[in-house]
């Protein structure tokens, strides 16, 4: 008989990321705790926290608190670096902040519309709106940045003490944690509270909500897991691991479905957490710590995500795209870049499901929910098993339409690309990574780029959009090699729907990480005063990229990137999103290299220019941020510390700027400019040519 615990707990997916559509670890967790009698509140805080800011009265509000904030800084007889930094912020978003609260409504609309979202100038309207929103929100809250995949301020997570700063002073959550969520687990009285950090644009936001949900709800168990939150708390021991825990009574590392039942189950039975695997607890005589145990589930045995509860008329979409994982872990695992955080280092042992419970599962999905819709979301799949799927995809009938990511294999003939394509495969996104072979060598990629080029031209010509995942940047590359992933994907112009190309970011956990010195490294070091160790430095022993290579790469990138409307995650033209696949599913492979040819009809709705005389000169006051860099560069690079009184020390050197007012042009989408408007008792000039 299956022991069913009578607690009920609430599952929390937090803010900053993408609105477009359900993130799969609530669901996932939901559905197995509820086939084992786990009462589940599924909250996607994500989509509700944003659709409560992107909404005009919010907005009006942001644009008053930035007019506040603009109004007293006038009123100082100079500004030192850190106000000349808040200056060019509010200002920059001055324009915005006037426009998004009557066009908002407009734009969110469109997103959700069947007809105007696949309108390119409908489309492009409402995605500058949005983004021009996030504008505002982020400058009402300076020094803060958000969007729909990062959260940063300048000291987030180097300490707890940081981490409640910005939850008292730069929470643009807070009126709807305080106004909407902490009432509601208030009326449903959980026993427990788990957020899932899967994204580390979630941290601090998720540290915020554990903030004050602990001192909204006392008695209620508060708990965290997911990627994001495993890949900080398996790195710490004793008191660096209990300070990291901050607001919640534990943690769950590494896969959560079991650890979480014996957590509900311990709760219920008022037992003691300490001998629980893989939960991290307070322990009085080393700080904290965890009963490590088997990391991986075994996916076979688990049931189908359950959405259930979640508020899908909300998310910016005019169709429901779902996720679904057909795998964990990656069959490959080699690859010296990569760590997925629910694993030690590297990857996760690979599992599948079975296909025909993949397509049992999507045949339930499609029907309860109504769409044809999905995103296979995992680490990797085995191209054999995806051809196998999308055989018994069409065996059965299924119109459904779906994209992954994907390994170049040989193995993806024309044959087998076909076999996908009529299984209902509209993208598939191939982790390229180099066009440079050494590079990939190192990278321990596999297939060489002629594989590549074979598999993405296969899928093509079988009417599948290919995406390119890239990188420059690894350890040792030369500017030339960086050249080479250029030409890789310049060669494939035609048979490429769409790509990105990132740089390389050195991660705890990662084989790069773990043996330094075989990929050219000199060192690699985190910073003093990064409490949770985050950050994660290197130095190469001879620097292969030499001055101006940088630059000469990026005029290339962007010469390369004008053959496509390429957009930034997670609006359409982006890669693995929700609003890529309906375009795709609409319009075909080509739809981005076609768009790409006319004028981006895009604009923030609502924009009108305007004048006002600014006290301070917005053009001296952007050399600050030329400053803020340099001095972060000698924080990271030289003194290898961070900590508000280093930053401190070093901004009260920077030069302060006196008034020097003049009228600026600002207008929603635009920087400031300054304005062309005649000052009176000015006499026009005289010269031919003049524009006086």
């Amino acid at each position: 008989m299956v022991q069913r615990p009578a607690v009920r707990i609430a599952l929390c997916h937090p803010p900053a990321c993408d609105p477009t559509a359900p993130y799969l670890a609530v669901p996932m967790l939901t559905g197995f705790l509820r086939a084992h009698g786990v009462e589940v509140l599924p909250i996607d805080a994500n989509v509700e926290a944003f659709d409560s800011l992107l909404r005009p009265a919010p907005l009006a509000s942001l644009r008053d608190r930035i007019e506040g904030r603009i109004s007293k800084l006038e009123r100082r007889p100079s500004l030192d670096h850190p106000a000349q930094l808040a200056w060019r912020a509010l200002w920059g978003a001055r324009g915005d902040a006037w426009a998004v609260p009557g066009g908002i409504e407009e734009a969110t609309a469109i997103l959700r519309d069947p007809e105007r979202f696949h309108d390119p100038a409908h489309y492009a309207r409402a995605v500058d709106t949005v983004d021009a929103a996030l504008r505002v929100i982020s400058a009402a809250h300076a020094p803060l940045e958000v969007d729909f995949t990062s959260f940063r301020t300048p000291f987030a997570l180097t300490s707890m003490e940081e981490i409640e700063a910005d939850a008292a002073e730069r929470d643009p959550f807070d009126a709807w944690t305080r106004e909407a969520l902490i009432p509601r687990l208030r009326d449903a009285r959980p026993d427990a509270v788990g957020l899932s950090v899967c994204f580390p644009g979630q941290l601090q936001p998720a540290y915020a909500l554990a903030i004050k949900l602990k001192r909204a709800l006392p008695e209620c168990h508060l708990t965290v897991g997911g990627p994001g939150m495993t890949q900080l708390l398996v790195r710490l021991r004793g008191e660096a691991l209990r300070r990291a825990l901050g607001p919640f009574d534990s943690a769950v590392v590494y896969e959560g479905e079991h650890a979480l039942l014996g957590l509900c189950r311990a709760l219920d039975e008022q037992r003691p957490i300490a001998d629980l695997p893989n939960v991290v607890h307070r322990d009085p005589l080393v700080g904290a710590k965890v009963v490590a145990a088997a990391a991986s589930e075994d996916l076979a045995l688990l049931p189908a995500p359950d959405f259930a509860g979640l508020p899908v008329g909300k998310y910016l979409s005019p169709h429901l795209v779902l996720p679904y994982d057909p795998t964990r872990g990656c069959y490959w695992g080699k690859c010296t870049f990569c760590h997925y955080g629910l694993a030690e280092a590297g990857t996760a042992r690979y599992r599948e499901r079975p296909v025909a419970a993949m397509v049992e599962h999507l045949s339930a999905l499609s029907a309860r929910w109504g769409t044809r819709y999905f995103y296979l979301s995992q680490d990797s799949v085995a191209p054999k098993t995806l051809v196998g799927f999308a055989q018994a995809l069409t065996d059965a009938g299924l119109d459904l339409r779906w994209a992954t990511d994907l390994k170049a294999e040989k193995y993806l003939t024309r044959e087998r690309a076909q076999i996908l394509r009529t299984g209902g495969a509209v993208a598939c996104a191939l982790g390229v990574e180099s066009g440079a072979q050494r590079v990939l060598t190192l990278i321990d990629k596999g297939p060489p780029p002629s594989v590549v080029r074979e598999a993405a031209r296969n899928l093509a010509a079988a009417g599948v959009a290919v995406e390119a995942m890239c990188f420059t940047g690894f350890p040792t590359e030369t500017a030339a090699e960086a050249m080479e992933t250029l030409r890789l994907l310049d060669e494939l112009r035609d048979d490429l729907a769409a790509f990105i190309v990132g740089e390389f970011h050195l991660t705890h956990g990662a084989r790069v990480a773990e043996d330094p010195a075989r990929f050219g490294l000199a060192e690699t070091w985190q910073l003093d005063g990064d409490q949770l160790g985050l950050g994660l430095f290197f130095r190469e022993a001879r620097p292969a990229m030499h001055a101006g290579d940088a630059e000469r790469i990026d005029r290339a990138l962007d010469r390369l990137a004008a053959g496509w409307r390429l957009r930034r995650y997670p609006w359409a033209g982006s890669l693995s999103t929700a609003h890529t696949v309906l375009y795709y599913a609409r319009f075909g492979r080509g739809v981005f290299r076609e768009l790409s040819r006319v004028e981006d009809p895009g604009g923030v709705i609502g924009a009108r220019p305007a004048t006002a005389v600014a006290r301070f000169d917005l053009a001296e006051a952007e050399e600050a941020l030329e400053r803020e860099q340099a001095i972060w560069q000698h924080l990271v690079q030289e003194r290898r510390h961070v900590s508000r009184a280093a930053w401190r020390a070093l901004a009260a050197r920077q030069p302060s700027i006196g008034p020097r007012p003049g009228r600026w042009r600002f207008c929603a989408g635009e920087p400031p400019t300054p304005s062309a408007k005649r000052v009176r008792g000015r006499r026009p000039s005289g010269a031919p040519n003049g524009t006086g």
